[in-house]
Protein backbone atom coordinates (compact mmCIF):
# COMPACT_ATOMS: atom_id res chain seq x y z
CA UNK A 1 0.00 0.00 0.00
CA UNK A 2 0.97 3.62 -0.78
CA UNK A 3 -0.40 5.92 2.43
CA UNK A 4 -2.54 2.92 3.19
CA UNK A 5 -4.12 2.72 -0.07
CA UNK A 6 -4.68 0.12 -2.33
CA UNK A 7 -2.48 0.80 -5.43
CA UNK A 8 -3.21 -1.85 -8.61
CA UNK A 9 -0.52 -1.26 -11.87
CA UNK A 10 -2.57 -1.72 -15.04
CA UNK A 11 -0.07 -2.68 -17.50
CA UNK A 12 -1.05 -3.39 -21.27
CA UNK A 13 1.47 -5.26 -23.20
CA UNK A 14 1.44 -6.29 -26.66
CA UNK A 15 5.13 -8.21 -28.28
CA UNK A 16 6.75 -6.71 -24.72
CA UNK A 17 8.65 -10.27 -24.29
CA UNK A 18 11.89 -8.65 -24.24
CA UNK A 19 10.71 -5.58 -21.60
CA UNK A 20 7.55 -7.28 -19.30
CA UNK A 21 10.02 -8.83 -16.81
CA UNK A 22 11.91 -5.44 -16.91
CA UNK A 23 8.29 -3.82 -15.34
CA UNK A 24 7.65 -6.66 -13.03
CA UNK A 25 11.04 -6.31 -11.45
CA UNK A 26 11.43 -2.86 -10.90
CA UNK A 27 7.52 -2.32 -9.60
CA UNK A 28 7.62 -0.93 -6.29
CA UNK A 29 6.78 -2.95 -3.11
CA UNK A 30 3.81 -0.54 -2.35
CA UNK A 31 2.29 -1.63 -5.45
CA UNK A 32 0.02 -4.45 -4.36
CA UNK A 33 -1.47 -5.69 -7.72
CA UNK A 34 -0.01 -5.78 -11.31
CA UNK A 35 -2.52 -6.58 -13.71
CA UNK A 36 -0.98 -7.56 -17.00
CA UNK A 37 -2.98 -7.73 -20.02
CA UNK A 38 -0.87 -9.38 -23.07
CA UNK A 39 -3.04 -8.16 -25.85
CA UNK A 40 -2.94 -10.90 -28.33
CA UNK A 41 0.65 -10.88 -28.44
CA UNK A 42 2.59 -12.79 -31.31
CA UNK A 43 5.40 -13.73 -28.93
CA UNK A 44 5.88 -14.85 -25.54
CA UNK A 45 4.88 -11.71 -23.65
CA UNK A 46 2.71 -14.04 -21.13
CA UNK A 47 5.09 -16.53 -20.72
CA UNK A 48 8.34 -13.71 -19.84
CA UNK A 49 6.01 -12.09 -17.03
CA UNK A 50 4.69 -15.88 -15.62
CA UNK A 51 8.79 -16.47 -15.45
CA UNK A 52 9.02 -13.04 -13.40
CA UNK A 53 7.58 -15.00 -11.08
CA UNK A 54 5.73 -12.41 -8.93
CA UNK A 55 2.97 -13.46 -6.84
CA UNK A 56 1.33 -9.71 -7.19
CA UNK A 57 0.47 -10.84 -11.04
CA UNK A 58 -2.69 -11.25 -12.70
CA UNK A 59 -2.34 -11.87 -15.80
CA UNK A 60 -4.67 -11.92 -18.43
CA UNK A 61 -4.40 -12.37 -22.43
CA UNK A 62 -6.70 -11.36 -24.91
CA UNK A 63 -7.45 -13.79 -27.89
CA UNK A 64 -8.28 -11.06 -29.90
CA UNK A 65 -6.20 -7.60 -30.37
CA UNK A 66 -8.36 -5.08 -29.36
CA UNK A 67 -5.31 -2.10 -28.88
CA UNK A 68 -4.21 -0.41 -26.08
CA UNK A 69 -7.31 1.13 -24.58
CA UNK A 70 -9.05 -2.07 -24.89
CA UNK A 71 -6.39 -3.60 -22.93
CA UNK A 72 -6.10 -1.08 -20.31
CA UNK A 73 -9.44 -1.13 -20.14
CA UNK A 74 -9.48 -4.62 -18.98
CA UNK A 75 -6.84 -4.06 -16.53
CA UNK A 76 -8.73 -1.50 -15.11
CA UNK A 77 -11.99 -3.92 -14.26
CA UNK A 78 -9.32 -6.66 -12.98
CA UNK A 79 -7.93 -4.15 -10.75
CA UNK A 80 -11.53 -2.86 -9.44
CA UNK A 81 -11.84 -6.84 -8.89
CA UNK A 82 -9.32 -7.45 -6.98
CA UNK A 83 -10.20 -4.15 -4.90
CA UNK A 84 -7.88 -1.21 -5.90
CA UNK A 85 -8.42 2.03 -4.96
CA UNK A 86 -5.88 3.65 -7.73
CA UNK A 87 -4.94 2.52 -10.92
CA UNK A 88 -1.71 3.35 -12.44
CA UNK A 89 -1.42 2.66 -16.17
CA UNK A 90 2.18 0.87 -16.51
CA UNK A 91 3.52 0.54 -20.07
CA UNK A 92 4.62 -3.32 -20.72
CA UNK A 93 8.00 -1.26 -22.75
CA UNK A 94 9.40 -0.32 -19.36
CA UNK A 95 9.70 3.52 -20.41
CA UNK A 96 7.71 4.47 -17.52
CA UNK A 97 10.45 5.17 -14.39
CA UNK A 98 8.23 3.87 -11.50
CA UNK A 99 10.46 5.80 -9.02
CA UNK A 100 7.81 8.96 -10.15
CA UNK A 101 4.82 6.98 -9.45
CA UNK A 102 4.64 8.54 -5.96
CA UNK A 103 4.06 11.87 -7.68
CA UNK A 104 1.43 10.28 -9.27
CA UNK A 105 -0.19 8.77 -6.59
CA UNK A 106 0.05 11.99 -3.98
CA UNK A 107 -2.56 14.62 -5.77
CA UNK A 108 -4.88 11.51 -6.45
CA UNK A 109 -5.11 10.51 -3.01
CA UNK A 110 -5.27 14.01 -1.47
CA UNK A 111 -8.23 14.67 -4.14
CA UNK A 112 -8.02 14.44 -7.76
CA UNK A 113 -9.76 11.99 -9.30
CA UNK A 114 -6.98 11.64 -12.84
CA UNK A 115 -3.02 12.63 -12.72
CA UNK A 116 -0.96 12.04 -15.71
CA UNK A 117 2.62 13.01 -16.14
CA UNK A 118 3.87 15.69 -18.70
CA UNK A 119 6.86 15.17 -20.18
CA UNK A 120 7.23 18.77 -21.62
CA UNK A 121 7.80 20.57 -18.05
CA UNK A 122 10.86 22.15 -18.42
CA UNK A 123 12.17 23.72 -21.72
CA UNK A 124 15.36 21.26 -22.35
CA UNK A 125 12.51 18.51 -22.85
CA UNK A 126 11.91 19.28 -26.31
CA UNK A 127 15.93 19.05 -26.81
CA UNK A 128 17.08 17.26 -29.64
CA UNK A 129 13.44 16.44 -30.89
CA UNK A 130 12.71 17.64 -34.23
CA UNK A 131 11.01 20.21 -35.29
CA UNK A 132 7.82 19.13 -36.79
CA UNK A 133 7.30 16.87 -33.45
CA UNK A 134 7.17 19.70 -31.46
CA UNK A 135 5.05 21.47 -34.11
CA UNK A 136 3.21 18.24 -34.00
CA UNK A 137 3.10 17.99 -30.19
CA UNK A 138 1.46 21.68 -29.72
CA UNK A 139 -1.41 21.77 -31.87
CA UNK A 140 -2.55 17.89 -30.40
CA UNK A 141 -2.07 19.21 -27.54
CA UNK A 142 -3.97 22.57 -28.01
CA UNK A 143 -6.57 20.52 -29.78
CA UNK A 144 -7.27 17.82 -27.05
CA UNK A 145 -7.56 20.96 -24.67
CA UNK A 146 -10.49 22.70 -26.97
CA UNK A 147 -11.65 19.14 -27.38
CA UNK A 148 -11.33 17.73 -23.81
CA UNK A 149 -12.07 21.29 -21.97
CA UNK A 150 -8.50 20.81 -19.66
CA UNK A 151 -7.28 24.19 -20.52
CA UNK A 152 -4.44 23.85 -17.85
CA UNK A 153 -3.08 19.98 -19.31
CA UNK A 154 -0.29 19.18 -21.74
CA UNK A 155 1.15 15.98 -23.14
CA UNK A 156 -2.02 14.26 -23.92
CA UNK A 157 -0.39 11.20 -25.57
CA UNK A 158 1.39 10.68 -22.02
CA UNK A 159 -0.24 7.13 -21.04
CA UNK A 160 1.42 7.03 -17.36
CA UNK A 161 -1.76 8.01 -15.94
CA UNK A 162 -3.14 7.24 -11.79
CA UNK A 163 -6.69 7.11 -11.37
CA UNK A 164 -9.74 6.74 -8.65
CA UNK A 165 -11.60 3.40 -8.65
CA UNK A 166 -14.78 5.37 -8.45
CA UNK A 167 -14.03 7.41 -11.55
CA UNK A 168 -13.57 4.76 -13.06
CA UNK A 169 -16.92 3.57 -11.78
CA UNK A 170 -18.68 6.47 -13.00
CA UNK A 171 -17.32 6.25 -16.26
CA UNK A 172 -18.74 4.44 -19.70
CA UNK A 173 -15.85 2.45 -20.05
CA UNK A 174 -16.99 0.41 -23.20
CA UNK A 175 -17.71 3.73 -25.21
CA UNK A 176 -13.68 5.03 -24.50
CA UNK A 177 -12.03 4.62 -27.56
CA UNK A 178 -9.46 1.64 -27.75
CA UNK A 179 -6.50 2.32 -29.78
CA UNK A 180 -4.20 4.93 -30.15
CA UNK A 181 -6.64 7.75 -29.16
CA UNK A 182 -7.66 6.22 -25.90
CA UNK A 183 -5.98 8.63 -23.74
CA UNK A 184 -7.71 11.85 -25.67
CA UNK A 185 -11.35 10.45 -25.49
CA UNK A 186 -10.58 9.28 -22.17
CA UNK A 187 -9.84 13.30 -21.64
CA UNK A 188 -12.90 14.24 -22.78
CA UNK A 189 -15.23 11.38 -20.48
CA UNK A 190 -13.15 12.35 -17.65
CA UNK A 191 -14.42 16.21 -18.27
CA UNK A 192 -18.02 15.75 -19.11
CA UNK A 193 -18.37 13.79 -15.49
CA UNK A 194 -16.06 17.03 -13.99
CA UNK A 195 -13.44 14.92 -12.96
CA UNK A 196 -10.66 17.51 -11.93
CA UNK A 197 -7.17 16.15 -13.03
CA UNK A 198 -3.54 17.57 -12.42
CA UNK A 199 -0.13 17.31 -14.68
CA UNK A 200 3.01 16.05 -13.14
CA UNK A 201 6.35 16.87 -14.51
CA UNK A 202 7.55 13.38 -14.93
CA UNK A 203 10.57 12.78 -18.09
CA UNK A 204 9.81 10.29 -20.57
CA UNK A 205 12.31 7.22 -20.64
CA UNK A 206 12.92 5.95 -24.31
CA UNK A 207 14.43 3.03 -25.47
CA UNK A 208 15.50 1.27 -28.80
CA UNK A 209 12.43 0.06 -30.03
CA UNK A 210 10.64 1.65 -33.12
CA UNK A 211 7.07 3.12 -32.92
CA UNK A 212 4.61 0.89 -34.72
CA UNK A 213 2.00 3.79 -34.86
CA UNK A 214 1.44 4.52 -38.72
CA UNK A 215 0.72 8.94 -38.51
CA UNK A 216 -1.08 8.62 -41.91
CA UNK A 217 -4.19 6.58 -39.76
CA UNK A 218 -3.15 7.86 -36.73
CA UNK A 219 -3.69 11.51 -37.63
CA UNK A 220 -7.25 11.43 -39.18
CA UNK A 221 -8.51 8.99 -36.71
CA UNK A 222 -7.37 11.41 -33.75
CA UNK A 223 -8.91 14.64 -35.73
CA UNK A 224 -12.05 12.76 -36.14
CA UNK A 225 -12.17 11.73 -32.31
CA UNK A 226 -11.22 15.15 -30.97
CA UNK A 227 -14.15 17.03 -33.38
CA UNK A 228 -16.67 14.83 -32.52
CA UNK A 229 -15.72 14.23 -29.13
CA UNK A 230 -15.86 18.39 -28.38
CA UNK A 231 -19.52 18.34 -29.83
CA UNK A 232 -20.40 15.43 -27.39
CA UNK A 233 -18.69 17.18 -24.14
CA UNK A 234 -20.56 20.50 -25.41
CA UNK A 235 -23.94 18.33 -25.57
CA UNK A 236 -23.77 16.30 -21.96
CA UNK A 237 -22.12 19.29 -20.47
CA UNK A 238 -23.43 22.40 -21.55
CA UNK A 239 -26.65 21.54 -22.80
CA UNK A 240 -28.10 18.29 -21.28
CA UNK A 241 -26.93 18.10 -18.30
CA UNK A 242 -27.10 22.15 -17.55
CA UNK A 243 -27.97 24.12 -20.19
CA UNK A 244 -25.94 26.74 -19.60
CA UNK A 245 -24.07 30.39 -21.14
CA UNK A 246 -21.36 28.51 -23.05
CA UNK A 247 -24.21 26.37 -24.69
CA UNK A 248 -26.12 29.63 -25.68
CA UNK A 249 -22.94 31.58 -27.22
CA UNK A 250 -21.94 28.70 -28.60
CA UNK A 251 -24.64 28.13 -30.86
CA UNK A 252 -25.71 32.01 -31.65
CA UNK A 253 -21.91 32.64 -31.95
CA UNK A 254 -21.48 30.13 -34.84
CA UNK A 255 -24.81 31.34 -36.38
CA UNK A 256 -23.77 34.82 -36.57
CA UNK A 257 -20.56 33.57 -37.59
CA UNK A 258 -21.82 31.52 -40.40
CA UNK A 259 -24.62 33.72 -41.38
CA UNK A 260 -21.81 37.07 -41.60
CA UNK A 261 -20.07 34.85 -44.01
CA UNK A 262 -22.70 34.23 -45.92
CA UNK A 263 -24.09 37.33 -46.40
CA UNK A 264 -20.69 38.70 -47.36
CA UNK A 265 -20.37 36.15 -50.09
CA UNK A 266 -23.66 37.77 -51.65
CA UNK A 267 -22.35 41.15 -51.10
CA UNK A 268 -19.55 40.40 -53.35
CA UNK A 269 -21.26 38.27 -55.63
CA UNK A 270 -24.11 40.88 -56.22
CA UNK A 271 -21.92 43.82 -56.35
CA UNK A 272 -19.57 42.61 -58.76
CA UNK A 273 -16.74 43.79 -56.60
CA UNK A 274 -17.96 47.07 -56.29
CA UNK A 275 -20.01 46.84 -52.15
CA UNK A 276 -21.24 49.40 -50.66
CA UNK A 277 -20.35 50.64 -47.04
CA UNK A 278 -24.06 49.29 -46.00
CA UNK A 279 -24.11 46.02 -47.37
CA UNK A 280 -20.10 45.57 -45.89
CA UNK A 281 -21.60 46.28 -42.91
CA UNK A 282 -24.50 44.04 -43.11
CA UNK A 283 -21.88 41.14 -43.66
CA UNK A 284 -19.21 42.30 -40.76
CA UNK A 285 -21.54 43.07 -38.01
CA UNK A 286 -23.11 39.59 -37.15
CA UNK A 287 -19.29 38.10 -38.22
CA UNK A 288 -17.59 40.36 -35.50
CA UNK A 289 -20.30 39.73 -33.15
CA UNK A 290 -20.29 36.06 -33.99
CA UNK A 291 -16.71 35.93 -33.47
CA UNK A 292 -17.06 37.36 -30.25
CA UNK A 293 -19.69 35.18 -28.69
CA UNK A 294 -16.94 32.29 -29.29
CA UNK A 295 -14.79 33.73 -28.00
CA UNK A 296 -17.13 34.80 -24.37
CA UNK A 297 -17.97 30.84 -24.53
CA UNK A 298 -14.15 29.80 -25.03
CA UNK A 299 -13.21 31.89 -22.31
CA UNK A 300 -16.38 30.37 -19.79
CA UNK A 301 -15.14 27.33 -20.95
CA UNK A 302 -11.79 27.75 -19.68
CA UNK A 303 -12.70 29.49 -16.38
CA UNK A 304 -14.84 26.29 -15.86
CA UNK A 305 -12.36 23.85 -16.32
CA UNK A 306 -11.94 21.57 -13.31
CA UNK A 307 -8.52 21.77 -11.82
CA UNK A 308 -8.93 21.69 -8.51
CA UNK A 309 -8.81 18.83 -6.10
CA UNK A 310 -12.44 18.91 -5.31
CA UNK A 311 -12.89 15.01 -4.07
CA UNK A 312 -12.95 13.89 -0.83
CA UNK A 313 -9.46 12.63 0.28
CA UNK A 314 -8.60 8.85 0.74
CA UNK A 315 -8.21 7.62 4.18
CA UNK A 316 -5.61 4.68 4.54
CA UNK A 317 -7.52 0.98 4.76
CA UNK A 318 -7.41 -0.15 8.27
CA UNK A 319 -6.32 -3.62 9.56
CA UNK A 320 -9.18 -6.63 9.45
Amino acid sequence: MYRGVRIAAVVPAYKEELHIGTVIQTMPDFVDDIVIVDDCSPDDTSGAARRADDGRVTLIRHEVNQGVGGAIMTAHRAAMDLGAEINVVMAGDAQMDPEYLPQLLDPVIDGYGFAKANRFFSGESFAGMPGYRIFGNIVLSFMTKLASGYWHIFDPQNGYTAIRTEVLRRLPLNKVAQRYSFENDLLIHLNILDVPICDVPIPAVYGAEVSSIKLSRVIPELVSLLFGGFWRRVWWKYMVWSFSAVALLLIFGLALLVGGIAIGIWVILASVGSPTAGSVMLAAVPFMLGVQMLLMSLQLDIQGSPNSPTLHKLQPQTAN
